[in-house]
Parts: structure tokens; C-alpha cells; sequence
């Protein structure tokens, strides 16, 4: 690829003969062609560039680049430039940067200039200096701390990258970005904003004035290919027994909530475990920022949405909930519980929609239903606490609780179950639970899931109604070999 461009250094590279179309008309009020604004080109987004030289990258690098961007906008006409296919697009913006450099007589190898072709292409048509990271399948979060930070999180660990943004204007231009492409905003009237990527990456924005040191950007990755359950056993996440339990309360239609902190995999093995209903179910799916991957056929995604400028419009979780109640569903499921929609939820896996599924923030099982609780109390309802401890006990079959271990390993700690009430303390049950026996030489801690000898749980008749006692019974005994 890069002898492709190897005369670029010698002699001046001609224009294509479709280049000229893209030339910006000479403005008639002495202003730049930089002020006229344009969509972003979402069409356009082409695999970039892994992650190679990119840190290695020096401040006359960046300087250069700075130079032939500016002049770059200055040339080209972006309202034609939309009107083309990705690769084209891509073709003809190579084409005149190496025109420029060319005028401009810039001296560069020929590695550096494949390098300043793929970034500056990245920066019109995509999310400039995030495309390399956004290619790598190994990251798990992306962490933006400003324009000369930038975070990534690999293995569970966090590392400190070369990657940085021309200024925070560059910054922030590419969050408006990514957040415009699913219709919400962010600016000084509006710092804040949850969004997600084309591919359901979940994103957070806080700009100034809230954030001092410039934008700062969360991108939480999804993997390309989708994790079943399966690969957390491939990982150590759950053995093999306990993954069988997880299919047989999902394929049984058991209310489930899964509880961790932030970054336990709460999501993705939410995702896991909708891989065992049925097909012909109906699933509606409520979301702040719709990230969940169902494979079912039959499946209604409802998304959040944020006031407008007026302050007017808002959508919020508890009214899809609501809502979703007069949408004949057979299945709710609810991306993060965290306020009045708990009550609701509830409600809704109390009367005949059995099988429905969430994730709340918790370090424990129990600090999870006490979580339920607090969130019911604070949506302004007017209960006794008794009566709300058996609403919760009458809805919540099973409580699976997720957490990231020191070393950056994330496990499933324990799979408990309600089992009632006694005056006005909820009873439950464990039937999973991770045993951490110390750490190997590389530090990775080592442990094992096993029974606590639960050999009939309170779900058996469900399990029994589905045909699958015979199954339970065997995952149960697994468990304690």
C-alpha cells in the first residue's frame, strides 16, 4: 500500500479527473470555505488503519498535518464531497492531499505520508484520531481526557496512549459528532450526553464548562463478534455447570436481575443470557442508550430521549416501560434499572410477564434488592416497607452478580435466589458461588465456581412446567462434583 504512493516525493501527483468537482467556488464575501457547514458523512465510514505508528507520531507531525487539514478545507467542497460513495470520497481527499503536499513541498517519507493520507481521511469522514482504536477488537473502553489524553483499557487493564486530537476543538467537533448520528446534542447549554456508536458502543460526553481541561469522551466497546455463553465459559467468567444453570432460568421464563458494579460485564452477560429464549417470543427492549444485540426475531427496541432546547420532550425510562405494558410483550427487558421504573418493572414481572430481565448497579445481591427498594422510595411512592420488600420477593426469581476482579478478570460471583420473606426480612438462597483459593505467578487470581448443595431451588416447579427438572437436577449435581 505504501509503494502505491512512492512517487508522491519526486514529482507532483495529478489530480483525478473527478477531483475538480470537489473544488470549493470562490466565495464572493471574502470568507473561507471552512465556515460553511456540512453533515456529518456517517455513510462514509470505511475499516480504517490498525493500530501501528500512531504513538509514535511527533509534534512536527502533528504540525504538518494541522497545515495541509486547514488547507485541505479550504479546497475542497464538502457539499460535493457528501454526495460520494465511501471509497471514492476516500480516493479523491488522497488525491488532493498529495497534491498539497506537493505544492507545499513537505518532506516526508513515504510511511509518514500513508500515515497523514489515512489520519486526514479519518478526520473528515470519520472520528479522526479514534479510528485506530475503534479498529482494535482487544480494547474495552476507550478514555479521552481532553485532546492530549487518551485511555484504553486492554485485558482490564489501563494504559496511557501517544494518540491526542489536534486541540479540544477537534475533540469536541467529533463528539457532536457521534452523538448527532442517533439525534441528541452536546454543547455549553447541554455538557452532558449518553449516545452510542453505529455498532452500539456506548458513549458518554461531558464538555465545558463541567469538564475544565477540554471534552472528555468514554466510548465503552463492544466486541465485532457477539459473546455467548459459551466464551464466558471459555474465559473463566462461569464454569461449564453453572453456565447450563444460567440457560435453564433463562429458557424457564425466571425474572432475572443481574447486579454488579461498573465494568463487571453486567451487559454482556445480560446479552448471553437472552440466547436462550425462545424464538417465537415477543421482546421489547427499554434502554437509555439501546446497546443490547438480540438475536431474536421478534424483538421491539425503545430508546430514551433527552429534552430539546425548550426543555421540552423528554422520554424517560420509566414512560417506555409504561408503555411498552399496552405493546402485548412477552419478555421486558430493561438495560440499567436506576430510578421510578424500578416500580413499574416490578409491577410488570408480577403480572404475567414472566421471564423478564435487568441490570442495576449492586455489590451484592442483597445491596441489589436494598437498591430496588431505595429507588422505589425515592420515585415518590408511598409504601410501606414491608410492602415493598414482598413486591420485590413476589417479582424477582434470581439474582446473578457480576464483578471485575483485581486483576481485570471478570466473574460470575454468585447466582442467588429469592426465596420469600420472614416479618420483614427477605430471604435468599445461593446456589453459585466463586471461591477464590490465591493468585498465580503472573498475579491472575485463581478460583472456582461451585455448589453450596441447594439441591431443589424455589424455581423447581417452573423448571418442571418446562420440561427441564431432568436438566436442573444434572447442573445442580455438576456443581458440587
Amino acid at each position: 500500500m505504501f509503494g502505491k504512493r512512492a512517487a508522491v516525493d519526486s514529482k507532483p501527483t495529478p489530480p483525478r479527473a473527478e477531483a475538480p468537482a470537489l473544488r470549493a467556488a470562490p466565495r464572493t464575501d471574502g470568507g473561507s470555505s471552512r465556515d460553511s457547514a456540512s453533515p456529518p458523512l456517517a455513510a462514509a465510514l470505511a475499516p480504517p488503519r490498525p493500530f501501528a505508528a500512531a504513538d509514535e507520531r511527533s509534534d512536527d507531525y502533528y504540525q504538518i498535518k494541522t497545515t495541509i487539514f486547514s488547507a485541505l478545507i479550504d479546497t475542497i467542497d464538502l457539499a460535493q464531497l457528501a454526495q460520494l460513495d465511501a471509497d471514492s470520497a476516500r480516493e479523491e481527499i488522497r488525491d488532493i492531499v498529495n497534491e498539497i503536499i506537493s505544492i507545499k513541498a513537505v518532506v516526508m517519507s513515504i510511511a509518514e505520508q500513508e500515515h497523514l493520507l489515512q489520519d486526514i481521511c479519518n478526520d473528515v469522514l470519520g472520528y479522526g484520531p479514534l479510528e485506530p482504536l475503534l479498529a482494535r477488537d482487544d480494547i474495552a473502553d476507550i478514555m479521552v481526557n481532553g485532546a492530549g489524553r487518551v485511555f484504553i483499557e486492554v485485558a482490564g487493564k489501563v494504559q496511557l496512549t501517544s494518540i491526542r486530537f489536534r486541540d479540544n476543538a477537534q475533540l469536541m467537533n467529533i463528539c457532536q459528532r457521534i452523538v448527532s448520528q442517533v439525534g441528541r446534542r452536546v454543547d455549553e447549554s447541554s455538557p452532558i450526553c449518553d449516545a452510542r456508536l453505529l455498532d452500539g458502543s456506548r458513549v458518554n460526553v461531558i464538555a465545558p464548562p463541567l469538564s475544565l481541561d477540554g471534552p472528555t469522551l468514554t466510548i465503552r466497546k463492544f466486541k465485532k463478534d457477539k459473546l455467548r455463553m459459551e466464551d464466558l465459559v471459555r474465559f473463566g467468567s462461569i464454569n461449564e455447570a453453572g453456565a447450563r444453570l444460567l440457560g435453564i432460568i433463562g429458557r424457564c421464563r425466571c425474572n432475572v436481575l443481574i447486579s454488579g458494579g461498573t465494568g463487571s460485564g453486567k451487559t454482556t452477560l445480560l446479552n448471553c443470557m437472552t440466547a436462550f429464549i425462545d424464538a417465537e417470543e415477543r421482546i421489547i427492549t427499554c434502554e437509555d442508550a439501546a446497546e443490547l444485540q438480540l438475536q431474536q426475531p421478534h424483538v421491539v427496541r425503545l430508546e430514551t430521549r433527552p429534552p430539546n432546547l425548550e426543555g421540552q420532550g423528554q422520554i424517560t425510562m420509566r414512560d417506555l416501560v409504561r408503555n411498552c405494558l399496552r405493546m402485548r410483550p412477552e419478555r421486558i427487558i430493561v438495560g440499567e434499572v436506576r430510578g421510578p421504573e424500578a416500580f413499574d418493572l416490578l409491577q410488570a414481572m408480577n403480572t404475567g410477564h414472566d421471564g423478564s430481565m435487568g441490570t442495576l448497579h449492586a455489590n451484592s445481591p442483597r445491596e441489589a434488592m436494598s437498591r430496588l427498594e431505595s429507588m422505589i422510595t425515592m420515585g415518590g411512592f408511598q409504601l410501606p416497607t414491608k410492602t415493598i420488600r414482598e413486591m420485590i420477593v413476589g417479582s424477582i426469581d434470581v439474582i446473578v452478580q457480576a464483578e471485575r476482579l483485581r486483576d481485570g478478570t471478570r466473574r460470575i460471583i454468585k447466582i442467588t435466589e429469592v426465596v420469600g420473606t420472614e416479618g420483614e426480612v427477605v430471604i435468599t438462597q445461593d446456589l453459585l458461588t466463586y471461591e477464590m483459593s490465591g493468585e498465580d505467578e503472573s498475579g491472575r487470581i485463581k478460583g472456582r465456581h461451585a455448589g453450596t448443595g441447594i439441591v431443589r431451588p424455589t424455581f423447581w416447579e417452573r423448571a418442571r412446567y418446562y420440561g427441564l427438572e431432568r436438566e436442573l437436577a444434572d447442573s445442580l449435581d455438576k456443581l458440587q462434583a
